[in-house]
């Protein structure tokens, strides 16, 4: 059997994975933070280019907060009482139970158990346990895939989650990338101009720049499955410090029962070159056909 392109360096911080002793990503499972005031885990931070360079940014100053590829909300509630802010970990953390890695010849699954808890809420009973999956495939052709499978199962009864309570709704998984003077924004539709509030531009965006030293264009899209709720959602894009995100759910509170989980399904590609240098339509189509986004 051909052996595994993939290796794990597990630190007392998180996980590294690499393909064929290059970095991919680093998962920062241990809680972490700059100045004691927004203390964040379980998020991907760096995320490299296909070059090596780092795509994501960190704990920015305009943002603190942000932590390269991660996804948060707002608004968490039970019986319509907030019980605490998680997009600035106000109030909230996330422990990781477990962290299971596997591989094999064609790609690399990082497996996440996560329980959510609010100080303010039962002692610090956990009340959300998230299941995530991120699977890496074999770098082909010049594109990485990476795979998300986000599931999100309530603890408690009356459970209610929402993006930022105003015109924005931003929350869900979120991207602080870079944010080169060169970056150039591409959906389904051709070039992008981000807007305050949201943007309707289908099923993917890409995000192509000059991340590294060198003037070279490297990019990054992310992709929705058609099984993910409110598909295709709507964009919140910045130019100049902050994030971009898939929007999920929007400014409005949803309940998420206890029997009916909600699952988020996306794709991280990651190519040289800008969005006219591979077929993001067909990738698209690619992974709208795949069960379950896998």
């Amino acid at each position: 059997m051909r052996k595994s392109p993939f290796s794990f360096r597990e630190t007392d911080q998180g996980i590294e994975l690499l393909e064929n002793s290059k970095p991919v990503f680093f998962y920062q499972r241990e809680a972490k933070t700059l100045t004691g005031q927004y203390v964040c885990a379980s998020y991907l931070h760096p995320l490299y280019s296909l070059k090596g360079d780092t795509l994501t940014e960190e704990f920015p100053p305009d943002h603190p907060y942000h932590r390269g590829i991660f996804w948060t909300w707002h608004q968490l509630y039970v019986d319509n009482k907030s019980i605490g802010d998680g997009w600035i970990n106000d109030g909230i953390s996330q422990q990781v139970k477990e962290a299971k890695i596997e591989k094999d010849k064609g790609k690399a699954q990082l497996s996440l158990d996560v329980l959510w808890k609010s100080s303010s809420f039962q002692d610090g009973k956990p009340f959300m346990n998230e299941q995530t999956s991120i699977i890496v495939h074999q770098l082909k052709d010049g594109i990485r895939k990476i795979d998300f499978e986000i599931t999100l199962k309530p603890l408690v009864e009356g459970f209610q989650i929402g993006g930022s309570a105003d015109e924005k709704g931003y929350g869900g998984l979120c991207a602080r990338i870079k944010l080169p003077g060169d970056l150039i924004f591409t959906s389904e539709g051709g070039r992008v101009t981000p807007q305050e509030l949201q943007i309707k531009a289908g099923a993917w965006m890409d995000f192509s720049a000059s991340f590294g030293n060198n003037p070279d264009v490297s990019g990054l899209a992310i992709l929705c499955h058609p099984g993910t709720w409110g598909y295709p959602e709507p964009w919140i894009l910045r130019q100049k410090s902050s994030m971009q995100n898939v929007v999920f759910p929007g400014k409005n509170l949803i309940s998420i029962p206890m029997d009916k989980p909600v699952v988020l399904r996306y794709r991280l590609i990651i190519h040289d070159g800008d969005a006219g240098a591979i077929d993001l339509s067909s990738l698209q189509l690619e992974y709208s056909k795949m069960q379950g986004g896998k």
